[in-house]
């Protein structure tokens, strides 16, 4: 049997044109699935999986010794306009390996899975390691990472690969996203009648573009409130009675949803309904040994405002991984090849730490 431990990035960076190679949407993500299933039987290493979820555990896994999981996502979103390149072909040029999904998620996928086949053989590690590729992060899906709730509640911490340029995320903004409805009084526009549910909800946006919560979180700062979607009206000549709009709400740790629900409801004239309460902020604490870890090698460590599959596990995590988060879900979407390269030597390094 060859040892999976001789391994090099060519053939993860390999792996990662298979993967960019067919579509693997979110809920779509069966090949993308096949292919990394693939990858594992090719190296001998035994794995489980559920829908298209696939984990695996290092060969000398031991239920006495806690356990890090490394995790990233297989799905990705669907390709922008604007595309000068097809999606799907995974074509190199100038050190740059372009596709869907090469930055978001498939060079983190590939620089943890090259990092739990280094350690998979190694005996007597103080942590066992469980690699996970799951699908639906990029929507957040019921049937991604929370299908392995069973496997991921019992792990000690999280490594979640996503594009920080291998600086670490220590914390992470949670999401509300609320629909609110203000009813007016509908009257010909000509004359001086009804109530406009438009004026109405003007002001409610500038609450939300002007507020400010007092609480700030040291690492991610204030809660954020954006205005996204808004609509109102059936034709030129009708007072609208009823104005709709949409409001992101980016959360901290140091308040609950039900408190942040709370204060927007006493303060603006629409009727609030919450979408989901699902997505919640994570922080991890600055003393725990994956971080001390990290600031010994010189990592940065910052808190993000962008959402990943952190805001869905119930143990302590951090973010992180080769690539840019501005080049995700654009066209052209790239990663260097440097990149995964030294993604993969500071995953290794981050990991002999504490391992």
């Amino acid at each position: 049997m060859t040892n999976v431990q001789d391994e090099t990035p060519v053939q993860f960076i390999e792996l990662l044109q298979k993967l960019i190679g067919v579509s693997s949407f979110s809920k779509e993500e069966d090949k993308a699935a096949e292919i990394v299933r693939k990858f594992l039987k090719s190296k001998k290493i035994p794995f489980e999986s559920k829908l298209n979820n696939t984990w695996a555990k290092n060969k000398h896994y031991n239920f006495l010794k806690p356990t890090i999981l490394l995790n990233s996502h297989i799905d990705t979103v669907k390709p922008v306009s604007g595309w000068n390149k097809d999606p799907f072909r995974a074509d190199v040029e100038d050190d740059k390996l372009f596709g869907l999904g090469s930055n978001d998620a498939g060079a983190s996928l590939i620089s943890l899975l090259a990092t739990f086949v280094h350690f998979y053989e190694k005996e007597d590690l103080k942590y066992n390691l469980i690699f996970a590729a799951t699908s639906e992060e990029e929507i957040s899906g019921k049937n991604g990472i929370e299908q392995l709730e069973d496997i991921t509640s019992h792990c000690e911490f999280a490594i979640v690969g996503e594009p920080t340029e291998m600086k670490m995320a220590i914390a992470e903004k949670g999401l509300l996203v609320l629909d609110g409805e203000v009813k007016g009084k509908a009257g010909h526009a000509a004359r001086n009648e009804g109530v406009n549910a438009i004026y109405l909800a003007m002001v409610d946006v500038q609450w939300f573009q002007n507020y400010q919560f007092k609480k700030i979180n040291p690492i991610l700062g204030p809660v954020k409130l954006t205005v996204s979607m808004i609509s109102a009206g059936t034709q030129h000549n009708v007072v609208p009675d009823t104005c709709k709009y949409t409001v992101d709400v980016r959360t901290i740790p140091e308040y609950s949803a039900d408190q942040i629900l709370e204060i927007i409801r006493d303060n603006v004239k629409a009727e609030i309904k919450v979408r989901s309460t699902r997505l919640q902020p994570s922080q991890i604490d600055k003393e725990h040994i994956i971080v001390r870890a990290a600031e010994k090698l010189g990592i940065e460590t910052f808190g993000s405002s962008t959402l990943s599959d952190q805001t869905l596990l119930k143990i302590p995590s951090i973010k992180m991984g080769p690539g840019k988060s501005e080049r995700s879900h654009t066209a052209d979407e790239f990663i260097f090849l440097k990149e995964i390269e030294d993604g993969i030597k500071i995953y290794k390094k981050l990991l002999e730490q504490v391992l």
